[in-house]
This record gives structure tokens, C-alpha cells and sequence, in this order.
């Protein structure tokens, strides 16, 4: 039934003409160019970029969990009448395939961000290598999502939504630009702050009682990192060997903090915790946010600026 509702949707907007990018630039009520983004990271970037001259709206609503984001229709509508379409582009967004191809570039434009920067392989975390000795090695590659845990990242992503403006509104071109030039000095002092700390530090490890979705934050900074479950991992629940690994790794190695991210219970870090000592901190993966964070005006580089705070604690 659903399925059947979904596509009958699709029909009906297909007879709606969009408002063309590459003619008005003025897909939103309020006559700027119009602008829509799948999540909090990708939400960030753009409207840092747009500044007053474009309506930026992300689909996922604050506090949903990212794993468990369902489209609505009024979802679906918002994607088809918008200037311009920013999402990551990987198997999380499978549930985007049949709409995009049924939209038309030159009515919207469309900007997958994992086609913007060099892709690291999703892994299994060091504590489950072992669990999966015998995978099969001829399963297809999976690439890490999380790509904007890389401050250097962020800059090609927001770059590349800075052109996407520009050519769907070239009259506000110096002004997005501008945006653009401003922010990008932003993060490379983030990412310059970052590896001080992590250049400065005592040890580079962290562990992680959750998922750990910040492949690319570790390799950007040359850090190790045991988890209970990968990145996008479906897993609630960790083996009993693989809580046990995590609970020896921290008391063997001293570890002063143990992870969780935001919107999780942060039941396993608990468990390592009191069994260790260690003290839980959240570690910021800018995938959503909480609504009392977003009300509060959290953005991409306060976030990341917590993350410099607990970082210190945990690398020392």
C-alpha cells in the first residue's frame, strides 16, 4: 500500500512543472533560490554559504536518528520544487534513487557530495576484526558516509555548494562566494586547532562505546580507534567479546574517556565506564542534532569546537 501511495505521488508531481534552477533561481515563496539538504552537516554548509540569499531546509527534523530517517510526502514534494538538492549520495540515501533520476537537471540541481571528495572504505573498528576473519572477501566495497567529520572535507563540500549556487543564481554570485571564502578560513582554523591538539597529545587512541562514524576525522589526524560497531552499523547491542575488548583495551591503556555520539542512550559506554573508571563524553558527528541544539543556534564549527574539548581529555 505504501509503495502503491509513493508512486502515485510521484506521478502527481511529475505532472508539476519545478521551478527551473538554471532559469529564476527562484524555487522558494519568497522569490530566493531555494535549497534542500538531507542532513544537519550538509544543512550547515549551505546555509553558511547562502547567508540571506537563498532558503536552505533539511529534511531530517532535529533528534531523529539519522539511521532511522522515512521520507514523508511533504518530503518528497519539497526535493521536486527546489533549486537546488544537496545529499551525500551513499547507501543511506538508496530511498533517493527513483526520484532522482525522475527529476530533470536543468529544473533542479543536483549535488551528491560523495562525488566531491576521495572516499576511505567503511571498516570493520579494530574490536570486531576478529569477528569477521572469514568475511567474504568478493563482497562489494562500501564506502564511509560520514564525510564531513573531516574538516578538510567540510571545505571541498562547502566549495562545491558555493558553485552550485553560483550557477543557479549568478546575480548573488560575489555575495556566495564571499560566504564561501569566510567560512572555508573558519574551518581550516578548525582543522589547524585540531591537529595542535592531537600533534600535542599523549597518546592516539580513543575508544568508542558506541557506533563510530568518524573515519574520516581519524584518518585526517592520524588516530586509532575501538569501537562496538562500525560507522553505520545496524547492531544495537555489542558480543559479549567484543564489550569485554573494550573494557580491557581501556584499563590496560589507561584511557581516560570513553565515547558516545548524539541521540544515543549511551548504555555501552556506560557499561565500559563502570567498569573502568572512565568518563563518558559525546563526541559530535554532525550527522543531526538535538532540538534543543538546533533552537540553540549549534552549527557545524561549534560542534566540532565541543569535540576539540573532549578530544584533549582523551588524548591525555
Amino acid at each position: 500500500m505504501i509503495r502503491r501511495l509513493f508512486i502515485f505521488l510521484l506521478c502527481i508531481l511529475l505532472l508539476v512543472p519545478a521551478c527551473s534552477c538554471s532559469k529564476t533561481g527562484t524555487g522558494s515563496s519568497s522569490g530566493k533560490l531555494s535549497v534542500v539538504t538531507t542532513n544537519f552537516a550538509l544543512y550547515d554548509f549551505a546555509r553558511s554559504v547562502a547567508g540571506d540569499m537563498a532558503d536552505v531546509k533539511m529534511l531530517m527534523d532535529p533528534g531523529v536518528e539519522s539511521h532511522s530517517y522515512d521520507p514523508s510526502p511533504a518530503d518528497i514534494v519539497s526535493i521536486y520544487s527546489c533549486d537546488v538538492f544537496i545529499y551525500t549520495g551513499g547507501e543511506s540515501d538508496s530511498w533517493l534513487t527513483n526520484i532522482l533520476e525522475s527529476i530533470s537537471e536543468n529544473d533542479t540541481h543536483i549535488l551528491a557530495m560523495m562525488d566531491c571528495v576521495d572516499l576511505l572504505e567503511e571498516e570493520e573498528t579494530d574490536s570486531h576484526e576478529h569477528e569477521h576473519a572469514h568475511a567474504d572477501e568478493e563482497e562489494d566495497t562500501e564506502y564511509d558516509e560520514h564525510i564531513w567529520t573531516s574538516p578538510v572535507n567540510a571545505i571541498v563540500m562547502t566549495e562545491a555548494i558555493a558553485d552550485a549556487f553560483i550557477q543557479c543564481d549568478n546575480a548573488n554570485a560575489q555575495a556566495y562566494q564571499d560566504n564561501c571564502d569566510s567560512y572555508t578560513k573558519q574551518l581550516l582554523q578548525l582543522d589547524s586547532e585540531i591537529q595542535s591538539i592531537v600533534d600535542n597529545a599523549s597518546r592516539r587512541t580513543l575508544v568508542f562505546g558506541d557506533r563510530m562514524p568518524v573515519l574520516y576525522f581519524l584518518r585526517r589526524y592520524g588516530l586509532e580507534c575501538y569501537a562496538a560497531f562500525p560507522g553505520c552499523a545496524s547492531e544495537t547491542e555489542p558480543s559479549a567479546t567484543t564489550l569485554a575488548m573494550l573494557i580491557d583495551r581501556v584499563r590496560q591503556d589507561s584511557i581516560p574517556v570513553v565515547f558516545t555520539i548524539e541521540l544515543s542512550n549511551g548504555q555501552i559506554a556506560d557499561i565500559i565506564c563502570e567498569e573502568t573508571g572512565a568518563a563518558k563524553r559525546q563526541f559530535n558527528t554532525c550527522h543531526n542534532i538535538s532540538r534543543d541544539d538546533f533552537q540553540d543556534g549549534a552549527t557545524y564549527l561549534s560542534l566540532m569546537y565541543e569535540n576539540t574539548e573532549v578530544l584533549k581529555e582523551a588524548l591525555n
